[in-house]
């Protein structure tokens, strides 16, 4: 509940102290967006929230949203999320620091808090196309900005462990700045661990196993508990929460429209407190080590801070009942929800930056011609995993409908498509894709034909961006005109329009939960085992081509 009190604004309820474990009675009283004072009352009506700082996302990709920065953070807010530690790694590989200027100028018409790192590898690695390049002397310079906190997840981890000169020079730089280094070190263990670590790496959200985040956590780095529209790893890293709560972090990474507007960190944080993991634990992984770890200015609702808190309305069900940012009451359940003038400092400008120059192909520029008797590599994709398997199968299966063709077509114009096999997805016709593949962000598309292919990879040159659907009704397409990865339409449009794309997929027969995002995961070379990248077939795992067919 809110009094005002000489138009100062007070906060009456159940204050939350997570670093005693404990709650008590008592008002916050703000002024001129800081915290003032933060006292104890005898006693608060019964049904009075519990106040305490807000969640973060401690590492994210917006632009995995399809939002924009500012529409990102009218879903976030609603959440009880006040700040997102941001890795714009996606659009900076398609447009450069031109990306990075234009998602800090976006953020900054909100309240809402974003701390962007500057990514670290643009591109990826040698093994793909990106639209930039951006080398340790431009990262010397860049980690100066106040706009940029951290060194985004640094991807090439075996240039770590071999020393690379480049790679080495950027975590200088990071250090030198006095900002953190993220790390991205999928199944690494041992003393290549130990070597990634001892490189100055702070974080890891790649685990997807309870035994990698014992070995991060036993030598000294913190891990990020992920939960994602893909990658859905809190299950499988729930006890390190309950083992090691000073060291952990909660994440979503990569997540969907459609999931976002479901819940965000808040989720993660019921969820933890259904397996029976104290909540107080959860509430140091899901606030207070974001904000001490990467120095949020949010701050952790003492006398001094800014103003920055949510009201929940129990430490059980943890239903998020207000958000307030540097004072402002930006959402209310009371007052009907999201309240925009008060989170909105400004207007956007409504930029749509891209980078894209693909032309339209036909159906022989993916053909594959199999050897007679020969066998093929096929990548296997699984359910809520980026982590791929390998198959070599007869090629004579390649027909029998369990194995579909997957292309990756370079959309800055220069090379053709490239095509190889994947099965997991269960298609039974058509064809899905989108310009949303990670990290370079070319065209990706899966399909049962080329000429179903054809009509996708079309659709989205056409659009200079999207995501799309074929079948035998044509093509439904969400245009994402900004850098190809994202709408500048609010969350509730973009939902819209991509549950259609998701009906549609699985109409076709798809399986996977969240097969758009699954697909823009199988052209990323720096996560095992087998992807395809608009250069070709990569064998993760020995970073490096290898052939499709083998003989």
């Amino acid at each position: 509940m809110t009094e005002d009190i000489d138009t100062t604004p007070v906060f009456v309820g159940n204050i939350v102290d997570i670093e005693n474990e404990s709650s008590y009675p008592g008002r916050i009283v703000c002024r001129d967006g800081k915290i003032t004072e933060i006292s104890r009352l005898d006693e608060v009506p019964a049904g009075s929230p519990y106040y305490m700082p807000g969640l973060t996302d401690a590492h994210v990709h917006i632009e995995s949203s399809m939002m924009t920065p500012a529409n990102f953070s009218k879903v976030a807010v609603t959440h009880g999320v006040v700040n997102s530690v941001s890795d714009p790694h996606e659009i900076v590989n398609v447009l450069g620091v031109a990306g990075l200027d234009f998602m800090s100028s976006d953020a900054a018409t909100t309240r809402f808090n974003v701390c962007f790192g500057l990514p670290s590898c643009v591109p990826s690695s040698h093994l793909e196309s990106a639209g930039a390049t951006i080398d340790a002397a431009q990262t010397r310079e860049l980690m100066k900005r106040s706009d940029v906190c951290y060194l985004s997840e640094v991807m090439n981890y075996p240039g770590v462990i071999n020393g690379d000169r480049e790679v080495m020079e950027k975590i200088a730089a990071a250090k030198a700045a006095g900002k953190p280094v993220d790390g991205h070190s999928p199944g690494l263990l041992g003393d290549a661990l130990l070597t990634y670590i001892n490189a100055g790496i702070s974080t890891d959200h790649e685990c997807t196993t309870i035994e990698e985040a014992r070995q991060r956590v036993a030598n000294g780095m913190k891990v990020i508990v992920r939960e994602g529209s893909a990658a859905r790893n809190f299950d499988a890293l729930a006890d390190i929460i309950d083992e090691a709560p000073s060291m952990t972090m909660l994440c979503s990474d990569d997540k969907h429209p459609d999931d976002l507007v479901e819940g965000h960190i808040d989720a993660m944080v019921r969820r933890g407190i259904g397996r029976g993991i104290p909540v107080w634990k959860l509430l140091k992984a899901a606030v207070v080590n974001p904000v001490k770890h990467y120095s949020l200015p949010s701050g952790l609702m003492k006398a001094g801070d800014d103003a920055t808190f949510i009201a929940v309305d129990n430490l059980t069900d943890f239903n998020v009942r207000q958000t307030v940012i540097d004072g402002a009451v930006v959402y209310d359940t009371e007052q009907g929800g999201l309240i925009e003038p008060a989170l909105m400092l400004s207007s956007p400008r409504g930029e749509t930056p891209n980078n894209f120059n693909a032309a339209p192909v036909s159906a022989g520029d993916m053909a594959l011609t199999p050897p007679a008797d020969g066998m093929a590599r096929v990548i296997v994709a699984y359910d809520s995993e980026l982590l791929t398997g390998v198959e070599t199968v007869p090629v004579s299966r390649l027909a029998d409908g369990s194995i579909q063709k997957i292309v990756v077509y370079n959309r800055y114009g220069n090379g053709s498509p490239k095509a190889a096999y994947i099965k997991g997805l269960g298609l039974r016709g058509g064809a899905i894709g989108a310009t949303v593949a990670h990290d370079s962000h070319n065209i990706v598309a899966i399909g049962t034909s080329d000429d179903e292919l054809v009509k996708v990879i079309n659709a989205l040159v056409g659009a200079k961006g999207g995501v799309a659907v074929s079948d035998a009704s044509g093509v439904e397409l969400l245009p994402l005109p900004v850098a190809g990865l994202m709408s500048d339409e609010s969350a509730a449009d973009i939902v819209a329009k991509y549950k259609i794309l998701g009906d549609k997929a699985k109409d076709l027969g798809c399986s996977l939960r969240a097969p758009f995002i699954t697909m823009s995961f199988m052209a990323l070379p720096v996560i095992p085992s087998l992807k395809l990248t608009d250069k070709g077939l990569v064998d993760v795992d020995a970073f490096d081509f290898t052939d499709i067919f083998v003989r």
